[in-house]
């Protein structure tokens, strides 16, 4: 395992990483910020490592999978099963999240499952 002493916003590397994937649950305090957070932790610091840049890539392929998921349950809700299936995103957002942040805290990149390849 690599020991990397540089530091990202005051951060090392893998607690920085960790950091990415968790960002994604802000949402659950301020709507919104759980996309804009870990999209600008990324980009600030995607150039600098590439462990961010792969960490970032694989974060954001899952917003926006989960976005698009989240538009389909909204229009499935008139048929009731939406609702379910809201429930279900955001269960799998935060499990997936919490397991990319401890993996990501170990050195280990983690591909969301259920995620499209938008960023490669």
């Amino acid at each position: 395992m690599e020991h990397n002493r540089e530091e990202y916003w005051g951060m090392p590397l893998n607690t920085y990483c960790m950091l990415i994937h968790l960002s994604q649950l802000t949402s659950i305090i301020i709507p919104g910020l759980g996309f804009i957070l870990p999209i600008v932790m990324w980009a600030t610091n995607k150039d600098k490592n590439s462990a961010i840049d792969e960490h970032g890539k694989v974060t954001v392929n899952w917003l926006i999978s989960l976005f698009i998921y989240s538009i389909v349950c909204g229009i499935l809700v008139f048929i009731v099963i939406g609702i379910a299936g809201f429930i279900l995103l955001a269960i799998l957002n935060f499990v997936f999240a919490i397991i990319a942040a401890l993996k990501a805290n170990n050195g280990q990149l983690w591909v969301y499952p259920f995620s499209i390849k938008f960023l490669k």
